[in-house]
């Protein structure tokens, strides 16, 4: 199955990757997803930790964010009209909220949630369809971050901070960070309210225009293929509003980043257990596009959003497969980049990516596709038998419905 995950293909499901690897047909890994015995969520364990432990140099971020596959039925699991940034607007979608463990080695996601939308969690046809556990119920996306943060923290996966984007800036999930002993770096709106040194309660917008303007620092914060971008940084001490009981109130500030052309105000929700300065907030601040780049390739290279699976037990298979694959991508790119940085001098080279590695490891590695004559000649045979027998089963359930009881 990670083989065929990883082959050059214009499609990757159960269908192509059967027909690619040699099967008959697509029974067996269809069986594979929804029948078989075995532990998809240790298989993602083991790899998350394995990962992690390649890709760990004790400076480590954990990112929360989501990501979102339209779908063509509401029949999947946790498919329903939802906002999705991923896909520019409401439309029908899956969510997944997910992990990254982001290092100055490399990045990966290490870990996935089905998000259930209340309605779908309440909807008891929906369950039945979709295969939900009884045990399964409504959580929000913060709620699922922090069992991500959980399992991680089960799992030996160790980080000094998590970072997050607008979604994940809530109070309930900022002090369930602190009890699991992390600091944070979250984005909030410019609505949130913080309560400054005074006992004064503005919003984050309100609070910028407290900053003297001398405050106000210019930063790298990173370097694209158009050159080193900056912003202007500046941080404001706040009072901390969900320090756990028993727990020491650290710091917490408010830090804010503006625009050098536009202006515009981007608010950050800051904890810390002791003081930290401000390249290090902008640091973690800026590691959360990271995951946004998982996202990207792990759909692009390991077929994370092309599985056509509508049980909730399927999606978390085909899920934890594509993780499988992603993640030995992202740590050999890792381990690769590190032996050419130690190797000498610059070579001319930009360093290894993700889609680099793996069109090397298609040529070198990795079985091409079957192709044979005879093969092709009886997948296609299988596709039209199934496809004529599919056709027919709905001539016969329209006719069936469009009958009067």
């Amino acid at each position: 199955m990670v083989s065929g995950l990883l082959m050059e293909l214009d499609d990757h499901n159960c269908w192509t990757i059967a027909e690619a690897i040699g099967h008959r047909g697509p029974h067996r890994l269809q069986h594979l997803l929804s029948r078989a015995v075995w532990d998809d969520q240790q298989v993602a364990d083991i790899a998350a930790a394995w990962a992690a432990g390649h890709l760990d140099d004790g400076d480590a971020v954990l990112i929360v964010d989501e990501t979102a596959d339209e779908k063509s039925s509401g029949n999947a699991a946790g498919a329903a009209r939802q906002y999705s940034g991923t896909v520019g607007g409401v439309a029908l979608c899956q969510v997944a909220v997910t992990l990254t463990y982001a290092t100055g080695r490399g990045h990966a996601l290490i870990g996935r949630a089905l998000y259930l939308p209340e309605r779908c969690a309440a909807d008891e046809e929906h369950r039945e369809l979709a295969g939900v556990p009884e045990d399964v119920m409504f959580a929000t996306k913060p709620q699922l971050a922090g069992a991500l943060l959980d399992r991680a923290q089960s799992l030996g996966i160790r980080a000094a901070f998590v970072a997050g984007d607008e979604v994940y800036g809530g109070r309930e999930l900022r002090r369930g960070i602190r009890q699991r002993e992390m600091g944070y770096v979250l984005a909030v709106r410019a609505n949130h309210t913080v309560s400054t040194g005074s006992g004064r309660t503005v919003t984050a917008a309100a609070a910028a225009g407290l900053i003297p303007a001398r405050a106000w620092q210019r930063m790298r914060t990173g370097s694209g293929t158009k050159g080193t971008r900056h912003y202007d940084w500046a941080m404001l001490e706040v009072t901390s509003d969900d320090t756990p009981d028993g727990h020491d109130a650290g710091h917490s500030v408010l830090l804010a980043r503006r625009h050098r052309y536009t202006g515009q105000l981007s608010f950050y929700r800051c904890w810390t257990p002791g003081p930290v300065p401000l390249s290090k907030l902008i640091a973690i601040a800026v590691a959360r596009w990271r995951i946004e780049e998982d996202h990207q390739l792990s759909k692009q290279v390991a077929g994370l959003d092309a599985g056509q699976v509508i049980r909730w037990r399927s999606w978390h298979r085909w899920t934890a497969l594509c993780l499988l694959a992603y993640l030995y991508l992202a740590v050999a790119v890792a381990e690769q980049r590190q032996h050419e940085a130690s190797s000498g001098p610059d070579s001319g080279l930009i360093p290894v990516t993700v889609p680099e590695l793996l069109r090397l490891l298609r040529d070198i590695v990795i079985p091409p596709p079957r192709r044979d004559r005879a093969h092709r000649l009886h997948w296609s045979a299988w596709r039209r038998r199934h496809q004529h027998r599919a056709r027919q089963a709905h001539q016969r359930w329209n006719a069936y419905a469009e009958t009067t009881p």
